[in-house]
This record gives C-alpha cells, sequence and structure tokens, in this order.
C-alpha cells in the first residue's frame, strides 16, 4: 500500500476541525450554564508566555489551510484575526473546511516530493511536500488543537479524548 498524501493531510484536518467545532459548542454551553463571561474562556492561557484560546483555534485553522493550499500548490487564503465569539471562531474553522474540501484530491496525492517555503526573511523554511506535512504542518497543527482543547479542559469543560478524537472517516 503505498503512502496517500491526501488521507494524511485534508481528513486528518477535518476529523480535528469537526471536532473543534463540536468541543466549541460545549464552550458556549458551559460559559451559559456558569454564567462565566464567555472572554475568560476565549482569552484564557495556560501560561502567561502562551498564545490565549481564540489564537490557538486561529491558527490550527491556519495550518489546516495553509497546509492544504501549499500542497496542491495554491496560494494560502488569508484571513483576519478579527474573531471573538465562540461564533466568530466556528466560522472561521467552517471557512477553512470549506476550502479544504475544495481541493481535489489529485491535487494533494503527488505533492510528497512538491517544494514547499513556508514563512519569509530569517524565518523562511524549504522543505518537500511529504516532510512538510509529517514534520511541520501536522504537528503544529496538532500543538495548537490540543492546547485549545487543554484550555477548555482546564477551565472545568466536561469534555474528554473522545471530544478530541472526533469522528474518525470510515
Amino acid at each position: 500500500m503505498s503512502f496517500s498524501m491526501y488521507s494524511a493531510s485534508i481528513p486528518v484536518f477535518r476529523q480535528i476541525l469537526n471536532s473543534l467545532l463540536e468541543i466549541l459548542d460545549k464552550a458556549e454551553q458551559h460559559v451559559e450554564a456558569k454564567k462565566i463571561d464567555p472572554n475568560a474562556l476565549l482569552q484564557y492561557r495556560l501560561f502567561p508566555d502562551m498564545l490565549p484560546f481564540a489564537r490557538q483555534i486561529q491558527i490550527a485553522a491556519d495550518f489546516a489551510k495553509g497546509a492544504g493550499a501549499r500542497l496542491a500548490g495554491r496560494d494560502v487564503p488569508s484571513y483576519e484575526d478579527t474573531e471573538k465569539s465562540f461564533a466568530d471562531l466556528k466560522l472561521r474553522i467552517r471557512k477553512t473546511l470549506a476550502f479544504i474540501d475544495s481541493i481535489p484530491q489529485e491535487d494533494i496525492e503527488d505533492s510528497a516530493s512538491r517544494a514547499i517555503t513556508t514563512g519569509s526573511g530569517e524565518k523562511t523554511r524549504h522543505f518537500i511536500g511529504q516532510n512538510y506535512l509529517l514534520h511541520y504542518a501536522l504537528p503544529h497543527f496538532f500543538f495548537h488543537a490540543t492546547t485549545a482543547y487543554d484550555i477548555l479542559r482546564h477551565n472545568g469543560l466536561d469534555i474528554g479524548k473522545k471530544d478530541f478524537i472526533g469522528v474518525m472517516p470510515d
């Protein structure tokens, strides 16, 4: 069985982004039930030098859309980082899902040896597609998705591993 760049990317991003949508619904329900200001969660950080919850969601979405675009040889769509509510964050995730779902599988399958460049200036990084996906994009994506989950769990949301994993594709 050969390695499928598509199977290792888009369905994985889709699975976790959809689980983040479900978790965001639970976060909304939690703040309503506990009568908590939503900003208490949206701006919560696990440690002062870490990014807040909302930014973790933004970056997870950015890695999904960025990886999908780069692997397909497309321009990465630019999103403003203006989300200020759970509804805004869910909209960003849905926009990301729509974008990655618009990428034809065949555009990604041939990307294992595609030259990919990220960043600019001193932060420029050069990869080939498979190394970019497996050693850069997926680890960053999972770091930010996990950190978002951890922030909510730390703040008392009744969520567990099944919530994070979400629904696995057939």
